[in-house]
């Protein structure tokens, strides 16, 4: 009787082991890219937030509560300082070397007071914040007026006079009308192009804002001027004269091409795979039709 070697399995626990390891590892990322969009919009806001309330809500507060103390009477009152404030300020002074009259011990008395009553109270925190906002909107109508303009121009100039500020006020005045201005003012970008840059071959995508100056133009000849963003970052970046022959512009939307951009390259440049192939083409056609094609646009 013969008998034949039993069927052996081979083991397969390790092999198990990693798709597990590897599932848990996708499903982590999977949540990680579900919730990351909403905390970093979040986490955006509150520095937004903290940075306003900062620089500009805590000043005006302090001045509102050394406001506050230069009003109130020094003798009664809920700010008026008691005697044993009073003695304990004068102590911390001569221990400070700080001035230790009665008036001035009695004016550090009462805006420590103040302080106080005011920190209990946390929603007279939005005071600084509310004033910043209405003083804002109160010179953005100031500045429409005429007046307003001759004003807010002779500001400047007394600006410019200043050497340090001389040579950096203009440059930070263009990008505030860049981001804020009016429509007429504002920086537009018109049109999604391609260049090669920086060297041939390397395909570079960039914004033009417009023509290239007169001085520029008599240099270089025919040339428009292209802002190239830098990727995740596009509202930071350089600025390229291009000549007009060298430019293909590509059939997409300028906010279509900075969600390509911050998302480096994950998005689609277009409106879906139907616009990403569309503008694939163009950037195709337009290299196979040369310099000639792109005199056009």
């Amino acid at each position: 009787m013969q008998f034949s070697a039993p069927l052996r399995s081979t083991p397969q626990p390790a092999a198990n082991s990693a798709s597990k390891r590897t599932s848990a590892g996708g499903f982590f990322l999977r949540g990680l890219g579900v919730i990351l969009p909403s905390v970093l919009t979040i986490w955006i806001l509150v520095a937004a937030f903290r940075f306003v309330d900062t620089n500009i809500a805590a000043p005006i507060n302090a001045g509102l509560r050394l406001g506050i103390a230069s009003f109130v009477d020094e003798r009664s009152g809920p700010f008026a300082p008691t005697e044993f404030q009073l003695s304990e300020e004068r102590l911390r002074a001569e221990r400070l070397r700080l001035d230790a009259s009665d008036a001035a011990v009695q004016s550090r008395v009462i805006r420590s007071n103040i302080d106080a009553w005011w920190a209990a109270r946390w929603y007279l925190d939005l005071t600084g914040l509310a004033l910043a906002i209405v003083t804002v909107y109160i010179l953005g109508r100031l500045v429409g007026g005429y007046i307003g303009r001759r004003l807010l121009r002779a500001f400047e100039a007394g600006l410019l006079t200043v050497p340090g500020i001389r040579s950096v006020y203009p440059a930070l005045k263009q990008v505030v009308e860049f981001l804020f201005g009016s429509e007429n003012k504002k920086l537009q970008f018109n049109r999604v192009v391609m260049i090669e840059y920086p060297r041939p071959g390397l395909w570079q995508m960039g914004l033009v804002t417009g023509d290239a100056t007169p001085e520029i133009t008599a240099t270089c000849g025919d040339a428009v001027t292209v802002f190239v963003p830098n990727s995740p970052a596009p509202f930071s970046g350089w600025t390229v004269t291009v000549p007009r022959t060298d430019v293909r512009e590509i059939p997409i939307t300028v906010d279509e091409a900075l969600r390509y951009l911050v998302s480096a390259g994950v998005v689609s440049a277009g409106t879906g795979p139907a616009g990403a192939n569309k503008a694939h083409g163009s950037v195709e056609r337009s290299r196979d039709n040369g310099p000639a094609s792109a005199a056009g646009n």
